[in-house]
């Protein structure tokens, strides 16, 4: 049993360094990178002559404690492999997911998720999966055995949820985080696939309610030109108009844009969402147009290459300062925004309407579906066709009245 790749050795060994008083001798997994060793013990201890005969013995006994060796050994190598792939290895994450693997309960899964999220930094999924894991235990309690998940558990937590008020969009979410668990269990050996609860035929994930999210140009520009005669509602509504102009941009990463992301007239960016999960670094650029860069003069700092262009982050924040910050950010332009709605009629206007108008605005102007959705930066076709549901159902309404036009 030994595995090497991208400077990652994965072995099964035993430890004679450290013998105990019965003369036996721990057999531990270890893993070495950059010349740093983390063992991992599996729980059997062998005489030496045991460990010697343990690759060809025919002994019963020590075929089973074999067995055992070998499930520890793919539990860690199996980690290993799936960190390196997404290209996010380090011993601190590895530690985090074995520590998942090793646990029997849910809680203990979802507790070394969120801290793998944490030492990756990504505050946001961290905080989702808390979110998740509060839920579960207000449902269950502390210690929810794995082996208890079934469909069964699963549609128990729906209607929980449903009656604690939660929407079909957030009863999804909850599913979607319960599901990536129980995926790297699964793959960890922690859980059959007999007993995995997802899929056709067991519990399927229900795609939450469509919302009417996206504006029509005569829209965006009545709110492009609205004035109450304040400063506050004219910087907020230029921040609004820029996250639309800039494909519809997530304001984590409008945030973090910098005078040095400004190439030859256009923004290039990579989405904060998805830099970690592709292989590919996938850029995004965007045409600084005259409206867009009459907000920069406006509001944003001195223009020098390392700033950033707009004074919400200074760079000296950590990752839970800065999702903290942007937290805070996004509720101030919401609640702006939802003022100048009313007061136009529109409804209720949000960071989120920004995304979608920009998809939708194209899409009504014919833009092929293809060019929208690397404008936004999603991964697959599938992903923009649901932010252009709303769009689609316009369609179909209005072509279905054409039918009575007689």
């Amino acid at each position: 049993m030994n595995y090497s790749k991208d400077g990652v050795t994965v072995a099964a060994m035993f430890d004679s360094a450290h013998p105990k008083k019965s003369g036996k001798c721990s057999v531990k997994i270890r893993v070495t990178y950059n010349r740093v060793r983390h063992y991992y013990p599996t729980g059997k201890d062998l005489m030496p002559a045991e460990w010697d005969a343990l690759p060809t013995t025919k002994a019963r006994a020590l075929v089973e404690i074999r067995k055992d060796i070998e499930s520890s050994y793919q539990i860690v190598r199996t980690a290993v492999e799936d960190l390196l792939m997404r290209g996010i290895f380090s011993l601190e994450n590895l530690n985090n997911r074995l520590k998942r693997a090793g646990g029997d309960t849910l809680n203990i899964a979802f507790e070394g998720k969120i801290a793998e999220m944490k030492a990756q930094e990504r505050i946001g999924n961290m905080m989702a999966y808390r979110v998740v894991m509060k839920g579960i235990e207000r449902f269950a309690g502390p210690r929810v055995p794995l082996s208890s998940v079934s469909v069964d558990w699963i549609r128990r937590y729906e209607k929980f949820l449903l009656k604690e008020g939660k929407s079909r969009t957030t009863v999804g979410i909850h599913m979607r985080h319960i599901r990536a668990i129980l995926n790297d269990m699964k793959r960890c050996g922690k859980i059959l696939e007999a007993q995995y609860p997802f899929g056709r035929g067991r519990y399927e994930i229900q795609a939450g309610e469509g919302r009417k999210l996206a504006l029509t140009l005569e829209q965006i520009g009545q709110i492009a030109n609205y004035e109450d005669g304040t400063e506050a509602t004219a910087k907020y509504r230029d921040y609004w108009l820029f996250l639309y102009l800039c494909n519809g941009i997530n304001v984590a990463d409008f945030v973090k844009l910098r005078y040095r992301d400004i190439v030859n007239g256009e923004i290039c960016f990579v989405r904060q969402k998805t830099e970690r999960t592709t292989k590919t670094r996938k850029e995004i650029r965007v045409v600084v147009t005259e409206r867009m860069q009459a907000i920069i003069n406006r509001w944003g700092n001195p223009s020098r290459p390392d700033s950033f262009i707009f004074p919400i982050l200074d760079g000296q924040e950590d990752a839970m300062r800065r999702k903290c910050k942007t937290m805070y950010f996004t509720r101030a332009i919401n609640k702006r925004m939802k003022e100048v709605g009313e007061q136009l009629g529109i409804g209720n206007i949000s960071t989120y309407t920004a995304r979608h108008s920009f998809a939708t605005v194209l899409k009504r102007a014919g833009t092929n579906i293809a060019y929208i959705s690397e404008s936004l930066g999603h991964q697959d076709l599938k992903t923009t066709e649901n932010y252009l549901a709303s769009f689609e159902r316009e369609e179909r309404v209005k072509n279905a009245e054409l039918l009575t036009r007689f």
